[in-house]
């Protein structure tokens, strides 16, 4: 297994926008020394995407901060957001999202799952309004968690190098189903990820990660 300071493949780029979004093979996950490994044996590796967020060695903390910003949630498409609102309406109606279906109910925290060194570290920054709560925060790694009634879900940030002498972000998702019903959920929903919540989510990553690194450039991403 490489070290999280391996080099990776290099990606497709844009004049002056750096990688594309890219989906990448799990091996772009499973192959570096994550921490997040030794927690999650038994969850299963959903997807690993480049993130378009080029950037300096030092600049993981300010990835981890643009993705938990409240910005990061506005301004999708409206396809992303209607499918968020159908998502929640059905779990409402089937109790899916109740206060006995999540964290520390239904499933432990991963942070029962934390060695001692892990356990001291910063949990990570609140989400706000998104419904992650962080599990711990490293110098290039950063977990966070969620639960319902279908599925326990872990969203694993990492910031790897790229072959052009910088970094960049990469997310991974890894999620344990609750029985059939959240393997069935699972299948059910995996076009609509692929094609339009992760896409979405990433565009509004790139945007905060721009603002971030200059509050001046209050500019969408449009050409996707």
């Amino acid at each position: 297994m490489r070290g999280a300071g391996a080099a990776e493949p290099a990606l497709p780029a844009r004049p002056g926008r750096g990688v594309l979004r890219v989906r990448l093979p799990n091996t772009a996950h499973t192959s570096l020394s994550w921490r997040i490994h030794d927690l999650t044996r038994d969850f299963r590796l959903e997807d690993v995407w480049a993130l378009p967020t080029p950037g300096e060695a030092d600049d993981f903390q300010r990835l981890v901060q643009a993705v938990a910003a409240e910005e990061a949630s506005r301004a999708s498409p409206w396809a992303a957001p209607a499918l968020w609102a159908v998502r929640w309406k059905i779990g409402e109606l089937l109790g899916w999202d109740g206060p006995d279906a999540g964290l520390g109910s239904r499933v432990p925290t991963l942070r029962g799952r934390l060695p001692a060194d892990l356990r001291d570290a910063p949990p990570g920054p609140d989400f706000g309004p998104l419904p992650f709560t962080p599990v711990y925060l490293l110098g290039n790694e950063f977990a966070a968690e969620i639960a319902n009634r279908t599925m326990h879900g872990v969203m694993h940030l990492g910031w790897v190098p790229d072959q052009a002498g910088g970094y960049r972000g990469q997310m991974a998702v890894l999620v344990k189903p609750n029985g059939l019903l959240g393997a069935a959920y699972m299948a059910a929903i995996r076009p609509f990820r692929h094609l339009i919540v992760y896409p979405a989510l990433i565009r509004q990553i790139e945007r905060a990660w721009r603002q971030a690194g200059d509050p001046a450039d209050n500019s969408d991403n449009q050409d996707d």
